[in-house]
């Protein structure tokens, strides 16, 4: 069984290396990450995604509700590490355990290359990854909002994995029962992160909902910033630093 994923094209990424990080691409069935480190793990990199993969393809043949299900679903004595810190997350954001999948991937190949590469970036389909030791600036993704590439988050140097996800109606295949063209969580725990952005994003139907979807976001134990965007309005709360951007993309 393989895991579900309609494909869109990841025109936002920046292939080439720089000084500080060497760039690439690896793709794994519908898993397609594109990894900053600070040398060539394309190998290392397919393993983890395998792995990952692996888990979550056992969870759906174990019981279709780990695919199907849009509301938090129960433990199971024999899912495996990653797989309950999906259903974990699903049960704090209010959704189901695929709402953090992209999440879960990017995290679980993170925590395997830190110990090859100190610092990385990992990004899963608008879900990313972050261990910096100097800051970086991570470009807004949103479609035929104005704010599309024009803007983007600052984040800062982080002793410990952060997660900037984002959720969206109009990019992307995700599932948002909103009408979002962004949604965004930036939070300790990437997996959880995913989670929170597809329950931020679908809280978001009408301009007016922007600024209590993402008041209700940083009352979330473990949210650190929320951002929602709909077509030209944008609400922001918590600690999210914006910077304008000339065109939106991860810089490091």
């Amino acid at each position: 069984m393989t895991v579900p994923c309609v494909y869109e094209p990841r025109t936002y990424r920046d292939l080439r290396n720089t000084e500080r990080f060497a760039a690439f691409r690896v793709e794994v069935e519908t898993s397609d990450l594109y990894v900053k480190a600070l040398s060539p793990l394309e190998q290392e990199t397919e393993r983890l995604i395998r792995e990952s993969r692996a888990q979550v393809e056992w969870a759906i043949a174990a019981r279709r509700s780990f695919l199907t299900s849009l509301v938090p679903i129960e433990e199971d004595p024999a899912d495996s590490p990653l797989v309950l810190k999906m259903v974990r997350a699903g049960k704090k954001a209010g959704t189901g355990p695929m709402a953090s999948v992209a999440g879960a991937v990017a995290d679980y190949v993170g925590r395997g290359l830190l110990p090859l590469s100190p610092e990385l970036i990992i990004e899963n389909g608008g879900d990313i990854f972050l261990k910096i030791a100097e800051p970086v600036v991570v470009g807004l993704f949103a479609g035929n909002s104005p704010f599309n590439r024009r803007i983007g988050i600052r984040i800062p140097a982080t002793p410990i994995p952060v997660g900037v996800c984002t959720s969206s109606a109009t990019v992307g295949p995700s599932l948002s029962l909103g009408n979002a063209d962004a949604a965004t969580i930036v939070a300790r725990d990437v997996i959880f992160a995913d989670a929170m952005a597809t329950a931020l994003g679908n809280r978001i139907r009408i301009p007016s909902d922007l600024k209590s979807a993402v008041e209700w976001a940083v009352t979330v134990p473990g949210v650190d910033g929320a951002l929602g965007v709909l077509g030209d309005k944008i609400a922001v709360c918590g600690e999210i630093d914006l910077v304008p951007l000339a065109e939106g993309s991860i810089e490091g």
